[in-house]
């Protein structure tokens, strides 16, 4: 397993240390706060190094493994960061607002999407057949769709990790993400709750130095997992010659009995509450 080398210098410079004022604190991030300066808390950056390293490698798990990552930042300083990582790695991103239901009312939310595609479709037909007001309106609840759902158009099912920047702004997407017992990097600043936070990263979530930097961080494990699952499906290839199928069937049996094994009980949990709404 290749991860990106990270040291404490690279995490000072990018203040990842610079916690929010003392008054602001929560206590529940005690453990991670190294002391305080100017009424400021510091995170134990120690820690961080340690933690960024386990997330890291779980992230590199769920690529290698054919798993899919959702981005998820709605706060200003974040949310065009982890736009362009999900863009430029193939994965999925939510940075406008979260909607009540993505994950949990998958049903409504795919009918969203497919009246997105639809919307996309006519206003780019050659032969539309609408006026000029109609194409304007159509144009307006396109764009609307596409603020909020251009970036899981193409989620065809739950995702196998999340990743969050400020845990206090997704604290809905938090919920929903336990409630299906889909696994969490966030990270925590002195401000954060940690509750439910399967693999925590204390840090400053404001700084664009910093949220630069994990997102660079989990952008390189991305590329790395992905070109390490490759090789491994060219080597199989290979070692099977002129049997590309059975090739293909060793590699799909390996990503299933890889994959955690509550992974197929959400999709048919989540297949069954479809049903019964039906």
């Amino acid at each position: 397993m290749k991860i990106p080398n990270v040291t404490i210098q690279q995490l000072l410079e990018a203040g990842v240390h610079l916690g929010h004022k003392t008054l602001r604190w929560n206590p529940k991030m005690k453990k991670y706060i190294f002391g305080k300066r100017d009424s400021i808390h510091i995170i134990d950056l120690t820690q961080t190094l340690e933690l960024i390293k386990i997330a890291l490698e779980k992230v590199f798990n769920v690529i290698e493994n054919n798993g899919k990552i959702l981005f998820v930042s709605t706060k200003k300083q974040a949310s065009e960061a982890i736009a362009e990582v999900a863009k430029e790695t193939d994965q999925y991103f939510v940075n406008y607002r979260w909607l009540g239901g993505m994950l949990t009312n998958w049903g409504t939310i795919s009918n969203s999407i497919k009246k997105l595609k639809k919307l996309e479709n006519d206003l780019v037909s050659e032969n539309r057949g609408f006026t000029k007001k109609e194409l304007l309106k159509m144009s307006v609840k396109k764009d609307k769709l596409q603020r909020s759902l251009g970036g899981i158009a193409e989620m065809k099912k739950i995702p196998d990790l999340v990743f969050i920047i400020d845990t206090n702004y997704e604290s809905l997407a938090i919920q929903e993400s336990v409630k299906l017992g889909i696994p969490i990097v966030a990270i925590l600043d002195s401000n954060s709750n940690p509750d439910g936070i399967d693999y925590p990263i204390p840090g400053n979530d404001d700084a664009r130095r910093s949220i630069d930097l994990y997102c660079n961080l989990i952008k390189e494990t991305i590329i790395d997992a992905k070109k390490v699952a490759q090789t491994t499906i060219s080597k199989e290839t290979k070692e099977s010659p002129g049997s590309d199928e059975t090739a293909s069937k060793k590699t799909k049996t390996k990503i299933k009995t890889i994959q955690e094994i509550d992974r197929e009980k959400l999709d048919k949990k989540f297949s069954n509450k479809k049903e019964k709404k039906n």
